[in-house]
């Protein structure tokens, strides 16, 4: 197929390469000249707007921060729509709002373009690897034409509904991951506290009804105080408030994850916004009255 991606940060250009990998075509746009040169040297087509990238594709792939980039990038001057033919496919891979994913597939819609929501989970490792969990919002059949690609990037690809519902899911992911992270965080500062050994404690978890993987890959950098951003907090501070956002216009109550969000937006505060999300366990030492 002939591909376009438009972002190529920690996620998005390991996801183009594994693309390229099987065979697709690929032309690239990012803000960054020099996030696109890897994919140059692999063979892409380098373009200077999203318009210019989307003109020479099938399907237009967006993996970028935020609900206003991925704004700009289809909509603002120069953006994809200013490209894309109809019949086009944009695929947003990136974590939104669910209510502006709906809007923003009813605007393309209007002009024969086809989207899909895609979000992902399993990080920069995931991506790197082409082991992603995808997240698809969309009309089946629209997903149907895109699942080869999708088979490039991530081995767990399910559709979960119409627009906007890849999103929802994602939103459940981060509520899951984020809670659980902050489980983590706490056991582990309350072995150490105890004056227990905290590795072992986690040895112990990992063979029992704690286990998680985020026990095991964040446990362990907790406790190397290994940090190098997989995923970066600010980014996961982020997806916590469209979880929050999101569940007050529903009217819902979602205590731990409203907690969670306020240690991920302290640790922000600390200046700690590009280390891993695993850092949240700094906030819970300093409320235990450590600095480390």
């Amino acid at each position: 197929m002939k591909v376009t991606f438009c972002g190529l940060g920690i996620m998005g250009r390991p996801q183009a390469l594994n693309v390229m990998k099987a065979g697709h075509a690929m032309a690239v746009w990012a803000r960054r000249k020099e996030s696109m040169q890897p994919l140059a040297d692999a063979g892409a087509t380098s373009c200077a707007s999203p318009s210019e990238a989307a003109a020479l594709a099938e399907i237009v792939f967006v993996m970028v921060s935020d609900t206003p980039d991925v704004e700009q990038v289809i909509f603002g001057p120069k953006g994809i729509v200013e490209g894309a033919r109809p019949g086009t496919v944009v695929v947003d891979m990136s974590t939104i709002s669910p209510v502006a994913t709906r809007d923003m597939a009813k605007r393309l819609a209007d002009k024969g373009i086809e989207m899909l929501d895609a979000p992902v989970s399993g990080g920069e490792v995931g991506a790197i690897n082409g082991t992603l969990s995808i997240m698809v919002g969309g009309k089946p059949e629209v997903f149907a034409r895109v699942k080869p690609l999708f088979e490039c990037m991530g081995r767990n690809i399910v559709h979960i509904g119409a627009n906007g519902a890849g999103q929802v899911a994602k939103a459940c992911n981060q509520i899951v991951a984020a809670v659980t992270l902050e489980a983590v965080s706490e056991g582990l500062t309350l072995a150490r506290r105890n004056g227990v050994d905290p590795a072992k404690v986690r040895d112990a978890l990992m063979g029992g009804f704690a286990y998680s993987k985020v026990l095991e890959v964040h446990g362990r950098r907790i406790l190397e105080r290994d940090f190098k951003p997989g995923f970066k907090a600010k980014l996961h501070r982020k997806d916590l408030k469209i979880v929050t956002d999101t569940a007050a216009h529903l009217g819902l109550t979602l205590p731990q994850a409203s907690l969670i969000a306020s240690h991920l937006n302290a640790l922000v505060g600390l200046g700690c916004g590009d280390e891993d999300s695993a850092a949240v366990v700094k906030v819970i030492e300093r409320a235990a009255g450590e600095v480390r």
